[in-house]
């Protein structure tokens, strides 16, 4: 009895306990929908802040930051567009200091910037969204590199829908690299690689492909993009593409190991990667694309003579040189003069030029319209 009654003495102290603890607890806030998609392909975006006194709201789709309304009860919100279906970062700046939306679980992966992602659907399915296809998987994995003194790098690899089934079938592999600040996620979570190549083999347009995304960034602090000072980052990562990232995925996915199945890609500083690695090795790959990236006329005349002084053997022997570039990219001029140098130099190219920025609006379509053009 005595024993009973304490059990029952200590249950109900816990109870009392508990019940004082959830009485105590601080009431919840209201809930925040940011970013809330309209029919009509308005945005309406939500910040809880009472104590701010000016809240902006910064997004690719606009020309500048754009003020927010405050609500009595602290709520600041904006209802912007109509906007063109596609997907789009943007940004909070409360007081002038950058912020994520805290209503959104969708971000962009980037080592500077933090933003979040706002998808406006289109009213037929867009080439990125998720439909109602087979779909490939991801995952994340990662190497010891031994060019960059035995640290680990992350890569983030698609295999393509079916992958699994027959464990006997090599596929061709796309290495696609991200640009700079961004991270070895990007070309998934804001490219949607995945997505694209789900869609265009659905639709036949693509053959069933892996994809490699590696973390592109060695490191090496460059003064611009396509000066001078590119060359030991672009080499030191073209090594570190051949004798690392390669062999680890070759051991480790069904990869077809040869030139005509094998091709380099990439966006901004990973395009000029791209190019780097690609030239330097075309005994190694057959497909090379650059989006939104160039190489200077003095790296590359210096640096590839071999690809240039015989053009005949060099458009026999490349699948695919692709360049591809919005005419409102800071760096279109540029990229548009190396395709020029590309044409005095008699070397086949497929080009794309397009409306836009340096954006990964472009890079979602540069992917699309590349990739069925691979390994055919």
């Amino acid at each position: 009895m005595k024993n009973r009654s304490y059990i029952c003495l200590v249950v109900a102290f816990m109870l009392a306990g508990t019940c004082r603890f959830a009485s105590g607890q601080p009431p919840r806030g209201q809930l925040v929908i940011s970013p809330q998609v309209n029919p009509d392909k308005t945005v309406t975006f939500r910040y809880m802040a009472p104590s701010a006194k000016d809240v902006k709201l910064s997004a690719q789709f606009e020309k500048g930051p754009v003020a927010m309304a405050k609500g009595d009860n602290g709520m600041w919100s904006i209802t912007v567009g109509p906007v063109k279906p596609d997907i789009y970062p943007y940004n909070f700046i409360v007081d002038g200091i950058q912020v994520m939306d805290p209503g959104n679980v969708a971000f962009f992966p980037n080592e500077r910037f933090k933003a979040s992602l706002v998808d406006i659907p289109g009213e037929t399915p867009l080439i990125h969204s998720m439909q109602d296809v087979p779909h490939g998987t991801i995952t994340y994995t990662g190497y010891t590199s031994k060019t960059m003194n035995g640290i680990y790098r992350p890569l983030v690899v698609y295999t393509p829908p079916g992958y699994e089934k027959n464990p006997q079938k090599k596929y061709p592999v796309l290495y696609l690299i991200s640009g700079t600040t961004d991270t070895e996620e990007t070309w998934y979570k804001v490219g949607r690689a995945n997505l694209i190549l789900d869609n265009l083999i659905a639709q036949g347009k693509a053959v069933p492909m892996i994809i490699v995304m590696p973390y592109g960034n060695n490191f090496i602090e460059i003064s611009g993009p396509a000066s001078p000072d590119v060359v030991p980052m672009y080499q030191t990562y073209s090594n570190e593409l051949i004798n690392d990232i390669i062999p680890f995925c070759e051991k480790n996915f069904r990869i077809t190991a040869d030139r005509e199945h094998r091709a380099v890609a990439g966006f901004s500083r990973g395009g000029g990667q791209s190019l780097w690695a690609g030239l330097s090795n075309t005994d190694k790959f057959a497909y090379i694309c650059s989006f939104s990236a160039y190489l200077t006329k003095e790296a590359f005349e210096q640096h590839f003579t071999s690809f240039y002084s015989n053009p005949e053997v060099t458009n026999k022997n490349m699948k695919l040189f692709w360049l591809s570039i919005g005419n409102e990219d800071f760096l279109y001029k540029q990229a548009a003069e190396f395709i020029d140098l590309l044409k005095t130099k008699n070397i086949t190219t497929r080009t794309l030029i397009t409306t836009g920025g340096h954006t990964w609006m472009n890079c979602k379509l540069f992917l699309s319209e590349a990739a069925p053009l691979l390994f055919k």
